[in-house]
């Protein structure tokens, strides 16, 4: 899954960006306004977290521009306004959610999970295909009860398709929200991320939809 942190004060972008990271996260920063909304224009982002107070291009502005576009992406307000009219005029603008400064990271972590997982049209907090199960909240992977060790990438990619488990998923689609901006891309990786995964959940929880990608199934066989 991947995520915009577009926030101007720079120690704050970076505890965001550093906790979304250890969480499981691709994470991209945008400094000012212009700069996010380039990158929410132009790459697939699963949510944005948005300060309203953006140089050069506030980011309320940034925000109706996105919505009016047709972008459909989550996005959590992050201010330092607290002023109740200014939080409506962040809702009534298209966003998701809000929370002001000062905060708690594990508060806006658990706001982001909520919004990505409503997106994605579940209810659990808890991602489940079969016994196999995938908890967001400490990044942990189980089978049957069992965990599973996963490398970052290996785990962006089963959030991703346990996220949207009910359709086929392109590698191009896993490419583009497995990444960070920066990383190089290759769309080779994503089947080598797949062959390891389904060496470690099961070669018959990941079904290949020949010319389309993949889509999760529900099997009861034991991991390999």
């Amino acid at each position: 899954m991947r995520i915009l942190v577009a926030e101007d004060e720079a120690r704050i972008a970076r505890q965001l960006a550093a906790a979304l990271e250890a969480a499981g996260y691709a994470v991209d920063t945008a400094e000012d306004g212009e700069r996010a909304d380039f990158l929410a224009r132009t790459s697939h982002y699963d949510a944005v977290v948005l300060d309203l107070g953006l140089p050069r291009l506030d980011g309320l502005s940034a925000l109706r521009g996105w919505r009016e576009q047709g972008l459909t992406m989550p996005v959590l307000i992050l201010t330092a306004r607290a002023s109740w009219h200014e939080k409506v005029l962040g809702i009534d603008g298209g966003a998701d959610d809000y929370v002001s400064k000062p905060f708690q990271i594990e508060e806006v972590l658990a706001r982001l999970r909520a919004l990505i997982r409503r997106s994605s049209g579940q209810a659990a907090p808890s991602l489940q295909c079969g016994d196999l199960v995938l908890d967001p909240r400490s990044s942990r992977t189980t089978i049957a009860g069992a965990e599973l060790r996963l490398t970052s990438h290996e785990f962006r990619v089963l959030s991703y398709l346990m996220h949207h488990r009910d359709r086929v998923v392109s590698q191009h689609e896993l490419s583009a929200h497995i990444y960070a901006e920066d990383a190089d891309r290759d769309s080779n990786t994503v089947e080598v991320f797949i062959a390891r995964l389904r060496r470690k959940v099961g070669a018959n929880r990941i079904a290949t939809v020949r010319g389309l990608g993949y889509r999760m199934v529900a099997a009861e066989a034991p991991a390999r």
